[in-house]
């Protein structure tokens, strides 16, 4: 009987140390996936880091700077302001004496619809 309780003492305590390896395996099985992420986060992070030099050079390259692109948007608005206000001045007079032409010289007629209702009262 003690040798067979001794048996099953042996048996519980290879039981016990199988469950310590695979509870630490399955530790370590944790900590590699967790490395392996943070690893590949790392990894996408410069790589995107990477990419975004890339497209600033592209930018810089194609088209200027973002102060460039503001200040040419700036120049052409100031020139296009200028042509206006020279449009201006060349026309307004003109338009002035139009303008008061069109006031000054009064007409008096009967509009259509009230002629045509006169017309029809004879």
């Amino acid at each position: 009987m003690a040798s067979q309780s001794q048996g099953i003492q042996q048996l519980l305590a290879a039981e016990k140390r199988a469950a310590e390896k695979v509870a630490e395996a399955r530790k370590k099985k944790a900590r590699r996936l967790k490395q392996a992420k943070e690893e590949a986060q790392d990894e996408i992070e410069k790589y995107r880091q990477e990419r975004e030099r890339q497209f600033r050079e592209f930018e810089a390259k194609h088209m200027g700077s973002r102060e460039d692109v503001a200040a040419r948007i700036e120049a052409d608005t100031k020139v296009k302001i200028e042509e206006m206000n020279k449009a201006v001045v060349m026309h307004k007079e003109v338009v002035i004496q139009r303008l008061l032409q069109l006031v000054y010289d009064i007409k008096p007629e009967l509009h259509k619809n009230y002629a045509a209702s006169l017309g029809g009262q004879h």
